[in-house]
Parts: C-alpha cells; sequence; structure tokens
C-alpha cells in the first residue's frame, strides 16, 4: 500500500499530460482557439510542471516527501476541478498552470520517496512503478479521450482526474514518512518505525547507522549542492534528466496522431493506432521492471537507446525517401506506425523508468530533493521545447530530417551515459554517496 500511494502520484502526472492530446480538439472548436492559443493551452501545464518541479526539490527537503505529495495531491484535485469548469480560455490556462505544478511537484517527489523508502535489493523495481504509473496514466487518458470522444465532453475528460487525486490525498495521509528524511531531522525511533514494516531488526539498525554516517559528512543547502564532490553527481542527473525528453520521447506523446494522419491514416484510425502505441508503452515498463534490478541500470539506457537510434534513423530515412507521390502510401504508412511503435518499447523498457530510479539514487541525501528539483527542472523546461519545436521543425526542414536529428541527439546520449554515467544497482543509497566522496577525494588528492 505504501508503494501503490506513494506512486499513484506518477497516475495523474501521466494522465494529465497524455489527456490534452484528444481534449484539445473539443476544446478548440468549442472555445473558439486560435493555433496560438492552442498551443498554450497544451503548452501551459509544462511550464506549471517546471515551476513546480523547482520549488518542490527545497520544499520537499524542508517539509518532508510525504507532505508534499499531499500538497501535490490537493493541487491536482484543485487544477481538475477548476480545468473542468473553466469558463474561457483564460481561466482554463490559468488551472492548467495549477495542474502543471502539481505534476512537476509529482515528477520530483514520487520517484524521491519511492527510492528512500524501498529496501536496496528491490529499489529498481519499486522506483520503476513511478513510470509505470505515468504510463498507465496515459493510456487511461488515451482510452477515456475515445470513450468521449462521439460526445466531445472535454470538460469530462480532464475533470476526471479528480477521483485519483482524491484517492491519493486520502491514502497518502495514513503512509509514513521516508526514513533517511526523519534521520536528517533526528527522529531516529520513527525512523526505525518504517523501517521495520519491511526489514529484521538487525537490517534496521544497520540501516541507521550506515543513514547517519552519511549524514554527518554531509552540510547540506545551496553550498554543498554546487561543491566539487556533488558536481559530478548533479551532472549524471540533470543529463539523464533532459537527454529524457530531448531524445524525442513527446513527439510521440503529444504528437503521435498527427504523424499518422500525414502518411495516410484517417483521424479514427490513427486514435486507435496511438491506442494501441499507450498499450505498448505499458507492457513494456513492466519489462523495465522485471530487468532493472537483473541487468542494471546502465546496460538497459544504453541497448534502449541503440533501439531508439535505430527506429528514428528507419524513421527519417523511409519520410524522406518514400514520401513522394510514386510511393506507396500504405509502404509509408507502416513503416511510419512499426518505427512509432519501436521507438516507444526502445523507451518504455529502459529510458522511461531508469531515468526516475536513476535521478535519486546518484544524488546525496541532505540536497537530495533540491538536487532533483534543479535537473527536473530542466526537464520539464526540455519538454516544454521539444513540444513548441517539433511542428516548427518539421514545418520548415521537414519531418525526415527532424526525426534524423533526433537520432543524432540519441547517439550524443549513448556516449553520455557511456562515460559519464555508473552502475548503482545492488548498491544502498549510502554506499552511492560514500563512493562519490571517495572518488572526490581521491581526485583532489
Amino acid at each position: 500500500m505504501v508503494y501503490f500511494f506513494g506512486a499513484l502520484g506518477g497516475l495523474l502526472f501521466g494522465y494529465d499530460t497524455g489527456v490534452i492530446s484528444g481534449a484539445i480538439l473539443f476544446i478548440t472548436e468549442d472555445l473558439g482557439l486560435t493555433p496560438f492559443l492552442e498551443g498554450l493551452v497544451v503548452s501551459s501545464l509544462l511550464l506549471g510542471a517546471a515551476v513546480g518541479a523547482g520549488s518542490a526539490g527545497p520544499l520537499s527537503d524542508r517539509l518532508g516527501r510525504r507532505n508534499l505529495i499531499i500538497m501535490a495531491a490537493v493541487t491536482f484535485t484543485v487544477g481538475a476541478i477548476g480545468a473542468a469548469l473553466a469558463p474561457n480560455v483564460g481561466v482554463l490556462v490559468l488551472f492548467r498552470v495549477v495542474l502543471g505544478i502539481a505534476v512537476g511537484a509529482a515528477a520530483l517527489i514520487v520517484p524521491l520517496y519511492l527510492s528512500e523508502i524501498a529496501p536496496t535489493e528491490i529499489r529498481g523495481a519499486i522506483s520503476s512503478l513511478n513510470q509505470l504509473m505515468i504510463v498507465t496514466g496515459i493510456l487511461v487518458a488515451y482510452a477515456v479521450n475515445a470513450l468521449l470522444a462521439d460526445a466531445g465532453a472535454w470538460r469530462w475528460m480532464l475533470g476526471l482526474a479528480f477521483i485519483p487525486s482524491v484517492v491519493l490525498l486520502i491514502g497518502m495521509y495514513f503512509m509514513p514518512e521516508t526514513p533517511r528524511w526523519l534521520v536528517s531531522r533526528g527522529r531516529d525511533d520513527d525512523a526505525r518505525d518504517v523501517l521495520r514494516r519491511n526489514r529484521d531488526e538487525e537490517a534496521v539498525e544497520q540501516e541507521i547507522r550506515d543513514i547517519k554516517e552519511v549524514e554527518r559528512e554531509e552540510e547540506g543547502g545551496l553550498q554543498e549542492l554546487f561543491s566539487s564532490w556533488v558536481r559530478p553527481a548533479l551532472i549524471v542527473a540533470i543529463g539523464l534528466a533532459v537527454f529524457q525528453q530531448i531524445i524525442g520521447i513527446n513527439t510521440i506523446i503529444y504528437y503521435a496522431p498527427t504523424t499518422l494522419t500525414n502518411v495516410g491514416y484517417g483521424a479514427a484510425a490513427a486514435i486507435y493506432a496511438n491506442l494501441g502505441i499507450g498499450v505498448l508503452n505499458v507492457l513494456f515498463t513492466f519489462v523495465a521492471i522485471r530487468l532493472v534490478d537483473r541487468v542494471g541500470r546502465k546496460p538497459l539506457l544504453l541497448a534502449g537507446l541503440v533501439g531508439m537510434v535505430a527506429s528514428l534513423t528507419v524513421l527519417g530515412l523511409s519520410t524522406m525517401l518514400l514520401s513522394q507521390p510514386s510511393s506507396p502510401t500504405d509502404v509509408v504508412a507502416i513503416i511510419t506506425l512499426v518505427c512509432l511503435a519501436g521507438f516507444i518499447v526502445s523507451f518504455a523498457a529502459t529510458w522511461g523508468p531508469t531515468v526516475w530510479v536513476m535521478l535519486p539514487e546518484v544524488l546525496p541525501l541532505r540536497i537530495r530533493g533540491t538536487a532533483m528539483g534543479v535537473a527536473i527542472f530542466l526537464h520539464w523546461i526540455a519538454n516544454f521545447i521539444v513540444a513548441q519545436t517539433f511542428p516548427q521543425l518539421s514545418a520548415s526542414i521537414g519531418p525526415g530530417i527532424t526525426f534524423l536529428g533526433y537520432a543524432v541527439i540519441g547517439v550524443l546520449a549513448f556516449v553520455f551515459v557511456q562515460t559519464l554515467v555508473t552502475e548503482t544497482k545492488g548498491r544502498s543509497l549510502e554506499q552511492i554517496e560514500s563512493d562519490l566522496r571517495e572518488k572526490a577525494s581521491f581526485a583532489s588528492g
């Protein structure tokens, strides 16, 4: 129950980012949106998410992980109701920003909460529940869009997020705080009570000692955030968070129906194909949960990049070479769908969950929330840039060259992971932090 409610914020994250792809068709017609306002309705959530992620980090270090999830649940509830009842586009944008603040906070605090409360040996699988909930939320949004499309009921599409947000609010009220945050506030006995839920007494005392040993070595605050020993971990965290977006995942999440209609699919066929892509996204997230604590984080990241780069390269070349008047439309359509599916499979089984697993793993305890706030703030800025530039790039230089550009970014991500990312599988958060300090001491010595 702790892991379920801890990860439920991810479902709201996924639902609120995915539902707009269908709802915007009817919002535009109902409220008479211009292209600029249409883009503003979609992207306002992303800007709110950047604000939420940037502020949630320091707040989580100060107020606690559990309390911040409760605050995010309240914000999700207010945002869902407000967006559903919005009388005009200005109010709708306002509440989309409110929802974005909750989404950004959830993107930071949910993986942090799960990572800090899970036992070392299953930490990867437990932390992956966040991504499973995200893709489940996206799939639920696609299904709701399909069910309500005939009625054009965009207010219900947006408002139904109210239900899981209330469940999250009630559930987290009964959930514990993470033991690492409790120890950082001198509440050792409370931390022991939490650890006893899934560890024996010897393991509890050992973990308390490890946490306190790391705690004594830290200064905390912004001074430590920018210290030389933290810098390598911060670079890795920022790199993973940003590359996860700029390799092009949201060209699929936001624009797959558009891409499919451009190569000959009808609107209904594109919507159902997009629903199929959402199903693949969920199914292959289970593959990642199965493998992340067995194969390891770094091999998954590298293997995923191979699949994504291959899919983008074939998609880009086929779009450029086969999208001619003399080319059979059905061939291009089939290749496009296969490549989109190949990309989403590669991402869902690797980069989707693994990045959220690694962000809290690689960062030190005292500044973990603040440092994650920096990384996830930049994650959402990258998301916003991709969402805003993809249509313009496709129109100006063509979708083929655009997809090849994302493939090049994938190659750069491969080099980044190969050279800078170290494996964290099977190591406690305290061991990872101690190794980071030792490497810094060795380098300075």
